[in-house]
């Protein structure tokens, strides 16, 4: 500490580069203190510094950390709370550019497992970025020592170490609470759970805070199942949705969307009180929507489209500008090549007809003149052969009802369970249209080159996120906008580095499937971490939040210089 308090006064008014002199490790009386980065400008990226507090100053006791899950939810409220002093205590340091800025990765709405607080062993680490105070673009020793001495000690003491048990203690029952109903849901063979007096729509467009004075979920009948959850002192009850093709039907502005947002979210947990801490669904579910414009490499979409004009091959199908049904083949196609064993769809964002062909359109356009199967065709045979189930929003067409195992409807944000009604009109009133129910066809087995991955831009390497939807990798930048389950920008940046992790040890050299490759990065993930794949080891790991398999895939999957082989 000393030792920091005279390199500050001895580089006081000189080139702000003289801070880099402050690098190292300092011992404070309740903590340790790492500089690990200092930025060249007071206008640059601010500097990254780590916070280590030993257990025997502020204990995490055992049974917060005996699973994993309780330990990233641990993990997930104490960076909440350093998060939650800084923004009542905005830190008064004067200076030019970002000097004074004192941050962590603040988590939102999900629990994800982050790199912002990691307990390991016996200690607690807290990774922060701050400004390093300026006059101009000279050092502002007194203003830092400010900083280092008054204002990060206070942060340190009103938030690590004043944390309460009863603080922690609900999110480590939450962990408890979310195991006890997926293991339910695994026994069920349900895809999603969402339970009664759920809070389901969200404040705005722009906030996913709970609606005020909404509707309460309420579970039909046919679909409530009762769950013991622990740490609850009555049963958790609420609807669950089981394995098969499921129909989400309704007027507009009745809740369908609505319902499916939250489902495709629930594939994260949710904090107390978001409203949705209870909607669960299969980790290994995947929005597919229609993407215009999207890259698409090598591909086979052969089971939803074949006989294009020009002799296309659609069984390794490639282009830079995909149309709105040949991108959603290739979402369909590449989410089970990845492992998705549930598609979530709304009509809203399909291309039509990629979805459905009605009886007077396959009457006027020849089979032979039509290369599409739509999705309605292979739906069965994606529950039947390769056991994908579907939950489908559909409000604009019937032909549904008789391929699916279960219609819901909703009716003023409240669900009610139609299956037999929508079966019976089905039976009433038969489709015209001709119903091809063929076998679903082959699934790629591809391997990405290692050019794939062209990280150099003149003399550099560099892969960067730029904020959720986008990475600049290199020369090239990747766009995310229409992978809807990426839900924070610490996930594109942790993606950004996984990139530049398997350019670096040249991981694509080998060949291997993307499904390989998929499930080497998670064994990384569970073995050694998220910081494993940070660029500097045993160093700030960076504002990193881990992403799924599915995420990671449609990255590869939209790199505009892929290079992809096909193993089959």
């Amino acid at each position: 500490m000393n030792q920091l308090k005279k390199l500050l006064q001895q580089i006081d008014g000189k080139s702000y580069k003289g801070y880099k002199q402050i690098q190292g490790s300092y011992s404070f009386s309740n903590y340790k203190l790492k500089v690990d980065y200092v930025q060249g400008d007071p206008f640059a990226a601010p500097s990254k510094i780590r916070i280590q507090v030993a257990d025997h100053i502020k204990s995490i006791r055992p049974e917060w950390k005996r699973t994993k899950k309780r330990r990233i939810y641990t993990e997930d409220v104490i960076a909440r709370k350093v998060a939650e002093v800084l923004d009542k205590n905005k830190p008064n340091v004067k200076g030019s550019g970002k000097s004074g800025m004192v941050s962590i990765d603040q988590p939102k709405q999900e629990i994800l497992e982050r790199t912002a607080v990691s307990i390991e062993g016996d200690q607690t680490t807290v990774c922060l970025t701050v400004g390093l105070p300026a006059n101009g673009r000279r050092i502002n020793g007194k203003e830092a020592d400010k900083l280092f001495f008054t204002i990060l000690p206070n942060l340190i003491k009103d938030s690590v170490l004043a944390i309460k048990e009863e603080e922690i203690t609900p999110f480590v029952e939450l962990a408890d609470q979310h195991d006890a109903i997926l293991e339910r849901m695994r026994e069920e063979k349900l895809i999603s759970f969402i339970a009664d007096d759920s809070i389901l729509p969200r404040a705005s467009g722009v906030s996913d805070r709970p609606m005020k004075n909404a509707v309460p979920f309420e579970s039909p009948e046919q679909n409530r199942i009762t769950i013991e959850v622990p740490h609850r002192n009555e049963p958790l009850t609420g609807m669950g949705i089981r394995e098969g093709i499921v129909l989400i039907v309704g007027g507009g502005y009745h809740g369908k969307s609505t319902l499916l947002n939250a489902m495709e979210r629930g594939v994260y947990p949710h904090i107390k009180g978001d409203g949705r801490e209870f909607v669960l669904t299969d980790p290994d579910a995947v929005k597919v929507r229609a993407e215009d414009g999207r890259q698409v490499t090598n591909v086979d979409i052969s089971p939803f489209i074949k006989n294009l004009p020009g002799n296309v091959d659609t069984s390794r199908f490639s282009t830079e500008n995909a149309s709105g049904s040949t991108s959603q083949a290739a979402n369909v196609v590449e989410a089970i090549e990845a492992g998705a064993q549930t598609l979530l769809i709304d009509e809203d964002t399909s291309a039509t007809n990629f979805m459905i062909r009605d009886e007077r359109m396959q009457q006027l356009v020849a089979p032979e003149k039509e290369p599409i199967t739509p999705f309605i065709d292979k739906i069965k045979s994606l529950r039947d052969e390769l056991e994908v189930s579907t939950i489908l929003v559909m409000g604009g067409s019937g032909e549904y009802f008789s391929e699916s195992d279960q219609v819901i409807m909703m009716d003023e944000y409240l669900p009610y369970n139609v299956t037999d009604r929508a079966k019976e009109i089905a039976e009433q009133h038969p489709s015209g249209r001709e119903t091809n129910h063929a076998k679903f066809g082959s699934l790629p087995s591809r391997h990405f080159l290692s050019q794939s991955i062209q990280a150099r831009k003149g003399k550099k390497e560099k892969v960067q996120a730029k904020g959720r939807t986008l990475i600049l990798m290199g020369s090239t930048e990747i766009t995310l906008d229409g992978v809807e389950q990426l839900v924070d920008s610490s996930q594109t940046r942790m993606i950004a580095d996984i990139l530049m992790h398997v350019y670096k040890k040249g991981t694509l050299k080998k060949e291997q499937t993307l499904h390989q490759l998929l499930d080497q990065i998670e064994e990384q993930f569970d073995q050694k971490g998220l910081s494993s794949f940070a660029p500097f080891q045993d160093q700030h790991p960076g504002e990193l939040a881990r992403p799924r398999r599915f995420e990671i895939a449609a990255t590869l999957n939209r790199l505009r210089t892929a290079k992809v082989n096909d193993l089959r």
